[in-house]
């Protein structure tokens, strides 16, 4: 056929015996009903497939849906993959219960604009007519078809068939055509043998390209195929694209392989699944809530199985509604993000609900902390469809997430998640990791790694303050245990890039750590010990001592802390330093006057004042060598360290 394929398929509904195949055979030339019970019924029980020309040579896909309330499944199978409908109502009838059911279904998958046809004007008077469309006008009313152009029409006659040409050429006019890009995905309808071809599959393409001499997947049964040749309309092709009608003949399986429900996809993106995040849609007409964990039939795609609804913040969601959820199906099916889907309830038979697809793959969550997440992720995929944006909001629920799980959850080829990933990664809302198992890390997870590398160091550095650091190698094993070695490596360069930490020669440190001089420090501490030593039990300032030793702020703390640290001296009440044989001294006096030890005795015995003697008596007190009754204290020897317990006397007690 001879014309500009467009990206663009048209769908047909309404009530059975209408007149949709009849209005379509009219409008392409082409006889929808294929089967041989088709003809001899007369109703349409498979979709029908048929190019339309417009006048200005473009060419669109229509699908022929059935009407009858028994082919609902064949309905929604076809209805999910177009982008604009043709409502189609009898003059003679008017709006019928298939009419009702298949507007909300068509609501519910996401179809914004189309338009009405009324057909069989020949066999009505005017007078009927003009109730059939005020009636049209009423039923469309708030939703995407109200405005929308209602043209009357006859099949039989072609009366105002080119008007109806005419507004569906301005319809197409409208409606975006779908992006070609991202991995190809294509829900199978239809699947049988051609001699010289081998197996050949039907199907609306929803996403990508799909090109003759590519490989490919069948899913859930995750058969590899390759992709013999492309057709679409009878005419071979090199490609087609999302938005066609296209039949693609397959080496690698056989028909009797396939089953309606199957998708023909692109290798290494997509996987089966039995549980999907989602946000819920409950119509409004419906007369009771939807429960938690209710069974429901879930049609997705060409699939239709039973499955459960997982509400993730209430117990029932009240009629029309929305809440994010899970549905959890009884067999594997494929979706795809953003992909719609219908709920019907299983008995009676009808339409409650449906919603979209904001996650592909879901596993139950475990406790409130868990369902809440899932509640922020759905959330987040409903506010932005950019991949940088839900990459950003993957990365930041999960914490830590491979660059493969989300090829599979965001379903993008590899190249785009990393390109998007490198651009979170610049921005400081991701860290890319690039080692063997490449990883992303929110910026959360990366700051706690960050604070426990930090503590490690600063530990080391106390321990071994003479070093220049710890082994690089050594230091990313002790604290990277959970991550691949080269993967390790890379997040250890990460830190490093951020500045806080710094690899010398092979050697980890902090960044403003300085290796301790320890000939330096040798001097320093016994400069400072002798200080205190001469002031004995009338002991130095902290400020005395940095500037009787002329030492600059920083190096003098570093020099108090490592002394302290160590227990060569403590720091008491008031700002004084007491070595640790001063402190010796003292409680030698303690233990000679142990049954009368009072300030003023231990201030006569020692000749000091008690400026100096309480805020040492004091810190006795809080380290447990002393316990004070009324206005005396008592010795606790067996609380002193060995090292500063003195010699007991012979004829006395330990108390």
């Amino acid at each position: 056929m001879d014309g500009k394929e467009i990206s663009l398929v048209l769908g047909t509904a309404g009530h059975i015996d209408h007149g949709k195949t009849t209005l379509v055979k009219a409008l392409t030339g082409v006889d929808c009903d294929r089967l041989s019970e088709e003809k001899k019924r007369g109703i349409t029980i498979e979709l029908g497939f048929a190019p339309l020309k417009l006048d200005d040579g473009r060419i669109v896909s229509v699908v022929d849906v059935p009407g009858h309330e028994r082919f609902i499944r064949q309905m929604v199978a076809g209805a999910s993959g177009v982008d604009a409908i043709l409502l189609v109502v009898a003059a003679d009838e008017g709006v019928m219960p298939q009419t009702r059911e298949h507007l909300d279904i068509l609501r519910l998958l996401g179809v914004h604009d189309g338009l009405v046809a009324v057909t069989k004007t020949d066999t009505v008077e005017g007078e009927f007519l003009d109730m059939v469309l005020k009636d049209i006008e009423e039923f469309v009313d708030g939703t995407f078809l109200q405005g929308k152009p209602v043209i009357p029409v006859s099949a039989f006659t072609g009366a105002n068939i080119p008007e109806l040409r005419g507004e569906l050429a301005r319809l197409v006019d409208r409606v975006p055509t779908r992006p070609r890009r991202g991995p190809f995905f294509l829900p199978i309808d239809r699947a049988f043998p051609v001699s010289g071809f081998g197996t050949v599959v039907t199907g609306t393409a929803y996403r990508g390209t799909i090109r003759a001499g590519a490989e490919g997947v069948v899913l859930p049964s995750e058969k590899k195929v390759r992709i013999r040749s492309v057709q679409v309309h009878g005419t071979s092709v090199e490609a087609a694209w999302a938005g066609q009608r296209v039949a693609a003949s397959l080496s690698g399986l056989s028909s009797g392989d396939l089953a309606r429900g199957d998708t023909l996809c692109a290798e290494g993106v997509y996987r089966r699944t039995q549980c999907f995040e989602c946000e819920i849609h409950l119509l409004a007409r419906n007369a009771t809530p939807l429960r938690h964990w209710q069974r429901v039939r879930l049609h997705i795609g060409t699939s239709d199985v039973m499955a459960r609804i997982s509400l993730l913040d209430r117990a029932n969601l009240q009629p029309g509604d929305r809440a994010p959820g899970q549905i959890v199906a009884e067999e594997d099916v494929v979706c795809l993000m953003d992909q719609r889907f219908i709920l019907r309830r299983y008995s009676p038979l009808e339409t409650i609900g449906g919603g979209r697809v904001l996650g592909p793959f879901g596993t139950k969550p475990k406790g409130k902390k868990a369902r809440q997440a899932c509640v922020e992720r759905i959330s987040a995929m409903t506010r932005s469809p950019l991949l940088k944006d839900r990459l950003a909001a993957l990365v930041r629920s999960y914490g830590r997430v491979s660059v493969d799980e989300c090829v599979a959850f965001l379903q993008e080829f590899e190249e785009d998640v990393l390109a998007a990933g490198q651009r979170l990664d610049d921005s400081g809302d991701a860290v890319l990791l690039q080692g063997e198992g490449r990883i992303f890390l929110s910026p959360e997870r990366f700051a706690h790694l960050h604070d426990e590398t930090t503590r490690f160091l600063a530990a080391f550095h106390q321990e071994h303050p003479s070093q220049q650091g710890t082994p690089a190698d050594e230091a990313t094993l002790a604290l990277f245990r959970d991550f691949e070695p080269r993967t390790a490596k890379a997040l250890l360069d990460a830190m490093v890039k951020r500045g806080d930490v710094v690899i010398d020669e092979g050697r980890l440190r902090l960044r403003d750590f300085v290796p301790r001089d320890d000939a330096a420090f040798a001097r320093d501490s016994k400069a400072l010990l002798s200080l205190c030593d001469a002031r004995g039990f009338q002991p130095p300032l902290i400020d005395e001592c940095q500037s009787a030793l002329g030492m600059e702020q920083k190096k003098f703390s570093t020099l108090v802390k490592t002394l302290k640290d160590s227990g060569a001296i403590a720091i008491v009440t008031g700002g004084f330093i007491l070595s640790s044989d001063v402190e010796k001294k003292l409680l030698e006096v303690l233990s000679r006057n142990r049954n009368d030890i009072t300030l003023a005795g231990i201030r006569d015995s020692t000749g000091s004042s008690r400026k100096f003697i309480l805020p040492i008596l004091e810190y006795f007190d809080a380290r447990g060598y002393t316990r004070r009754v009324g206005d005396k204290r008592v010795l606790i020897l067996s609380k002193l360290p060995e090292s500063l317990r003195p010699a007991p006397e012979r004829d006395g007690a330990e108390i």
